[in-house]
């Protein structure tokens, strides 16, 4: 049973970052061809297989850290309950012996409206922990272990994601951190608060440009926000649970 992470780690991320801009690439072609393209660069999101280069990446360490393929969800079967909704579908899921292991959510935002954009990821990413730990605690799955759950993201590196973005202060002040803070921080800050806060276990944050993401390359700002970190902690969950 594989417990560390593979020698190759670096080289299947860059794989999933390629698979990202190409993913995006065809489905905007696609929707253009069609005459149904979506507004503004929703097309790059309303596809919904860009991150499945990274979710076939972890699908594949939680099989070789000793959980069968059977017990793997990544196409299928994704719904979980919810407390404040019936269901929510995630991207990845480990289920063994009736129990919920693993849960993986793994968004994007590229840009032009990265204002709006990120107040929905937020927003989203905060309510999807909630409604699932509320419905943990009132044993809508689960008598025996306490579920993993992780978080990536990936964000275009462009000028408008990097430039400083004012906020506004009309009754009282923002924390001194939001202050003259670029959407890239926004993101960043919003990925370390998810695992302080204890939403999630884990979250990984990667910047990616639309220039050079085709050739796989990526950024990782912060050291404590790594891919790696987000696998080191997955394996180690699974790796408890695995038969």
């Amino acid at each position: 049973m594989a417990t560390k992470l593979p020698q190759d780690l670096s080289a299947r991320v860059t794989a999933a970052v390629r698979h990202f801009w190409d993913m995006r690439g065809r489905q905007t072609e696609q929707q253009q061809r069609s005459g149904r393209a979506d507004h503004g660069a929703r097309s790059a999101v309303t596809g919904g297989v860009q991150m499945d280069g990274f979710v076939d990446l972890f699908a594949q360490l939680i099989s070789d850290s000793g959980m069968p393929d059977v017990c793997i969800f990544r196409d299928s079967k994704l719904e979980l309950p919810g407390f404040y909704r019936p269901t929510k579908e995630w991207d990845l899921l480990v289920v063994r012996d009736g129990q919920l292991v693993c849960v993986l959510e793994a968004k994007s935002q590229v840009g032009p409206s990265f204002g709006n954009n990120f107040n929905n990821r937020t927003e989203e990413a905060i309510g999807s922990a909630v409604d699932l730990w509320t419905a943990y605690r009132e044993q809508a799955f689960n008598s025996d272990i306490k579920p993993w759950l992780g978080y990536l993201f990936l964000l275009e590196d462009c000028s408008r994601s990097q430039t400083p973005v004012k906020v506004q202060e009309p009754h009282f002040k923002v924390f001194s951190e939001f202050k003259a803070a670029s959407y890239a921080k926004r993101y960043e800050l919003l990925c370390r608060k998810l695992v302080r806060e204890n939403l999630y276990n884990s979250a990984a944050f990667l910047l990616s440009s639309a220039k050079t993401g085709a050739r796989g390359e990526y950024a990782e700002p912060a050291p404590d926000l790594t891919l790696a970190a987000l696998a080191r902690s997955l394996v180690a969950q699974v790796a408890v649970h695995s038969p």
